[in-house]
């Protein structure tokens, strides 16, 4: 490893202080780039007061350069956040937390490194190579131990971020979600995707869908610019309701989604139901841009590298938000999982991740991937009991996958 005094690290208590187009070369070279991890993503969420000092998110963010001076290299970043509470993760710690309080210590505020409220695998070290993101990493834990944290946290990592967090003795900790998959590269349509269901799912499917056609309702997509400002009110009414009706306030402002509308547009791709050409319903789905500019690669726009190359092609939508006017049978199942993988499927679109948790997805042909996350306990005697918790419970989570494997809806 180079010498560690070739490095500089700096702590920056905005994402603003951070040059967006460094921050987003960084994320260009992963292997695991998501939308979410855009400067533009994380400094809309921080302007807008969605994760913010008052919601309980105070940015810390961790970069690594090499140099000093005006000549200084960003080689790595983080987006590190104080968490004064553990909402907005999908990662669920309260037991930790409550064992801590039991004790009479504090586990409030702990360091989490992940875009907020956003369970989306991907890269969270963002690094020019291994060297680098291992010294971050160790430099985020010297970090943690100096302003004497309880804990670390890095949700849904990459699998380049789990072997850094591996060598670095880090904790590992295993969750469920469902995606789908375009198994035949791409299917010809949406019947020949359900062809390769189980008859009863494949009954189930075109049953459900049936009904949202019975009861009037109809769909209309719209992508990046052409999605109108009516439409993205429309879509928080919906978003603001669904979180109201469950006796929550909305995570995301909007102001959030106007900054996202304007400095992401092409990231976004929104679904409207319609019955009688009146907006009852909607849903949001992220997706990786759909034409990603060649990158100039040793001084030419058109040599472009193999994992270049594979990184352009590969088509990802990400399902985010929904929120309804009125009740219609079935009618989430189709907004928010049978439009968008008839979308995927008519785009060339290799996945779509339906999110963390619902088993019932699996019935819609999203099937069971686990997702990692890393963990660091400064108590050595927290620290023991969480793991031997983990092993118990990734235990659990290796029988529930291979139950799930077991009930697939997939033919054979």
């Amino acid at each position: 490893m180079s010498n560690s005094l070739d490095y500089v690290i700096r702590e920056h208590a905005s994402p603003l202080e951070v040059d967006a187009a460094a921050w987003n070369a960084l994320l260009a070279q992963e292997s695991h780039p998501s939308p979410f991890l855009l400067h533009e993503y994380l400094a809309a969420m921080h302007q807008s007061g969605s994760a913010s000092p008052e919601t309980g998110w105070t940015p810390r963010f961790i970069t690594l350069w090499q140099g000093h001076g005006d000549d200084a290299i960003l080689c790595g970043a983080c987006p590190l956040y104080l968490k004064d509470h553990s909402y907005g993760e999908f990662v669920f710690d309260h037991s930790w937390a409550n064992a801590y309080q039991q004790h009479g210590l504090p586990y409030y505020p702990k360091a989490l490194v992940a875009p907020p409220f956003t369970p989306v695998p991907g890269s969270r070290v963002l690094a020019r190579d291994a060297e680098s993101r291992q010294i971050l990493l160790k430099a985020v834990i010297a970090w943690c131990e100096k302003e004497n944290l309880s804990s670390l946290h890095l949700l849904f990592c990459s699998d380049e971020d789990v072997e850094t967090c591996k060598a670095e003795k880090l904790m590992l900790r295993h969750t469920v979600q469902f995606h789908w998959t375009n198994k035949q590269s791409p299917y010809a349509d949406f019947e020949a995707f359900l062809a390769t269901m189980a008859q009863d799912k494949r009954k189930k499917i075109r049953a459900e869908r049936r009904k949202v056609l019975e009861a009037g309702v109809t769909f209309r997509w719209s992508l990046g610019a052409d999605i109108s400002d009516g439409d993205w009110d429309f879509f928080y009414r919906c978003y603001e309701r669904t979180y109201w009706e469950h006796g929550n306030a909305p995570y995301l402002s909007r102001d959030f989604f106007k900054q996202m509308q304007t400095t992401m547009p092409e990231n976004w791709l929104l679904f409207t139901a319609e019955r009688e050409g009146t907006p009852i319903a909607t849903s949001l789905v992220a997706v990786q841009a759909i034409n990603t500019p060649p990158r100039a690669i040793n001084g030419t726009e058109n040599e472009q590298s193999e994992v270049d190359l594979a990184r352009i092609s590969e088509k990802i939508a990400y399902g985010r938000y929904w929120g309804a006017l009125e009740r219609v049978d079935c009618l989430h199942f189709e907004a928010c999982y049978y439009q968008p993988i008839e979308w995927c499927i008519n785009h060339g679109y290799q996945r779509f991740e339906g999110g963390a948790q619902g088993e019932h997805k699996m019935a819609r042909a999203l099937l069971p991937i686990k997702a990692t996350s890393a963990h660091w306990l400064a108590h050595p005697a927290f620290s023991e009991a969480v793991q031997r918790f983990l092993d118990r419970e990734g235990q659990g989570i290796e029988n529930y996958m291979e139950d799930l494997g077991r009930r697939s809806p997939l033919k054979n």
